[in-house]
């Protein structure tokens, strides 16, 4: 049989075998995360690429593909799913759906395309909703997206697992901050979208002159974020950086603001960049949200290096900046707060053990969670 170059066929001599059915490839930090996980767990791991999704089944039964003892569908990649399952049914091989946010919730409730109660939105919910029933297990990445997918999705409880995203340690790694920097400087990064609340952060920088604001990257908000701070000397916009500069510029900031959307998806995520930032020893202002360990939500900043503030409120965010700013020892001292949170809540070793955990309890499980093919 002749193998394709985005495949390799299982060593019987090694562990267990997860193929990885991905369209797109696997370039998003999530899934290098979960994949050093798989190794560090003993799978190895088989990339399958479809030329097309839908009729992913069909050619991975052309080209013989090997089976496996797990498929594993990547975050953001709904659209493979439906053939990935018809091929693991097919073979009787256990599948786990790693979505990390609702297609349905997306386009209806964030970019409001469809009207919550249009055919469109009922076509995607129901789509959306036998994809994730007919998995075998559905990884969520904060409880709150745990109990939505239950909730809106008609996921059985039992077929859902909590995996945090965490992220990339040997990358995002701590960095020293020194109590003798001249100004106290404050950094958010991101797309700038209504999630992301960056027009708040805009609004807290005009209240708080004393301190140095950055804004890094672009997107659908930017331009109502530079006219609210048209004419302050100390705010600046700097266009998307590198993802492999990202550490050096988290590195620059005494404290990095998290999101402050007043959406419910706002609620329920915990953002790429407060793990970042809280990995690279920097204290983190971010909203108020049930997506946080419950121990850990009643931390207080000085122990956490997590200041909670109410979504949507700029004077929240502006006091916040003050009294970390008023202490330039708080600032390092919660820091280093924040990278013991990290680690004892987010790191990759609790990514590693969870998804051991799923591993154990989705094999054990076999096929009796899947249901008829979406």
């Amino acid at each position: 049989m002749k193998k394709s170059e985005d495949f390799r066929s299982p060593n019987s001599n090694a562990g267990p075998t997860v193929l990885w059915w991905s369209h797109s490839g696997r370039d998003y930090s999530r899934d290098r995360i979960v994949r050093k996980a798989f190794g560090t767990l003993g799978w190895s791991i088989c990339d399958y690429v479809p030329k097309l999704s839908p009729l992913g089944d069909v050619e991975a039964r052309l080209r013989r593909i090997a089976k496996p003892d797990l498929v594993w569908v990547p975050c953001f990649r709904q659209r493979d799913a439906a053939a990935a399952q018809r091929w693991a049914m097919r073979y009787g091989v256990p599948l786990i759906l790693d979505p990390l946010i609702s297609a349905w919730d997306k386009q209806v409730f964030e970019r409001r395309k469809f009207a919550e109660h249009s055919g469109q939105a009922r076509r995607l919910l129901r789509w959306e909703s036998l994809l994730f029933q007919n998995s075998t297990t559905v990884i969520a990445d904060t409880t709150c997206h745990a109990r939505f997918f239950c909730e809106s999705l008609g996921v059985s409880s039992k077929n859902v697992a909590v995996i945090p995203v965490s992220a990339e340690e040997d990358f995002f790694s701590f960095q020293p901050r020194s109590t003798s920097a001249n100004s106290f400087h404050v950094m958010f990064y991101g797309s700038f979208i209504g999630l992301q609340g960056p027009q708040f952060i805009a609004e807290a920088a005009r209240r708080v002159p004393e301190a140095m604001w950055t804004f890094i990257g672009g997107g659908p908000l930017l331009d109502q974020c530079r006219s609210i701070a048209d004419g302050l000397d100390h705010v600046k916009f700097i266009p998307r950086v590198p993802y492999r500069d990202l550490p050096k510029w988290i590195g620059q900031a005494d404290v990095l603001c998290g999101v402050f959307g007043t959406s419910p998806k706002a609620s329920r995520v915990i953002p790429n960049k407060v793990f970042q930032s809280m990995a690279c020893g920097r204290s983190v202002i971010t909203q108020t949200s049930d997506a946080y360990p419950r121990s850990l939500a009643s931390v207080p900043v000085s122990e956490s290096g997590l200041k909670w503030v109410s979504p949507g409120s700029a004077l929240e965010i502006a006091n916040a900046v003050r009294f970390m700013a008023g202490c330039p020892q708080r600032s390092v001292s919660g820091g280093n707060n924040a990278r013991r949170t990290f680690e004892q809540f987010f790191s990759n070793d609790i990514v590693t053990n969870a998804l051991g955990a799923v591993l154990q309890k989705t094999m054990d499980g076999g096929l009796t969670s899947r249901r008829r093919a979406a």
